[in-house]
């Protein structure tokens, strides 16, 4: 910006967008400063560089300001954790599927994951229809991402968000 500038001639554009043509640098300075502007180098990588008149504090504080209302809206996808045991009762079974399918509307993937304890490793049939019936129940939110495996004492299936979702209740109110 304004002297950093290494170039002799510069493509100018002036503060409405309209391009004034190649100038040499000491003659759009000389404009810059009588607006009371600065010159900024908009493309270096251009031949000659392409240079704008423009107040270089507020457009830094723009381009802040771009940036965070576009960190604002993005939604990081975090993988929760929601842990059965083979034998659970059917009113626990329910809380934690609501907890799932909250979670898979949320935007986030799901990771299911049944326990076995002692001997109940040798039912592994239990666990996978346990499974199943999850897999069903939210069925219409989210879908298998990694199918059921078994991995040492514990039975391991991920459910992600169905495309499309991933939507707050907030942002659905506000259309």
């Amino acid at each position: 910006m304004n002297e950093e500038i290494r170039a002799r001639e510069v493509r100018l554009v002036d503060t409405d967008g309209t391009q004034v043509g190649i100038v040499p640098l000491s003659e759009a300075l000389r404009l810059a400063e009588e607006r009371g502007l600065d010159l900024v180098e908009v493309a270096p990588q251009a031949r000659p560089p392409v240079c704008k008149i423009m107040d270089y504090g507020k457009f830094r504080y723009e381009m802040s300001k771009k940036d965070r209302e576009a960190r604002k809206k993005q939604h990081l996808v975090a993988i929760k954790e929601v842990k059965f045991r083979p034998n659970i009762e059917e009113h626990d079974f329910q809380v934690k599927a609501r907890n799932v399918i909250r979670f898979l509307e949320d935007g986030d993937k799901v990771k299911v994951t049944i326990m076995f304890r002692g001997r109940e490793i040798i039912h592994p049939q239990l666990g996978e229809r346990l499974l199943d019936r999850l897999k069903e129940e939210a069925a219409e939110v989210g879908m298998v991402e990694r199918a059921p495996k078994l991995e040492g004492r514990n039975m391991i299936m991920i459910l992600a968000p169905k495309s499309g979702r991933g939507v707050k209740k907030e942002e659905i109110a506000e259309d």
